[in-house]
């Protein structure tokens, strides 16, 4: 059983080159989530900082309500 694991993780040979790929795509992943959420925190932060500035009420705004109102 054991020499089986070890197989699987040597991959023939190859384990460098297909780890490094895992290590890497996982990176990518990684980086693709949190790169919106950053901005997404940092845009949001905007916006309230200039509703403070401006005076308005920090209500949520709700467009599709906005769009049915005659």
């Amino acid at each position: 059983m054991n020499a089986a694991i070890a197989e699987f993780f040597a991959m023939g040979g190859y384990a460098f080159y297909v780890w490094s790929a895992y290590g890497l795509a996982v990176l990518v992943f990684v980086y693709n989530a949190w790169i919106p959420a950053r901005r997404h925190g940092r845009l949001r932060r905007s916006i309230q900082s200039s509703k403070r500035m401006s005076g308005t009420p920090s209500r949520p705004v709700h467009r599709i309500d906005d769009e049915s109102s005659p």
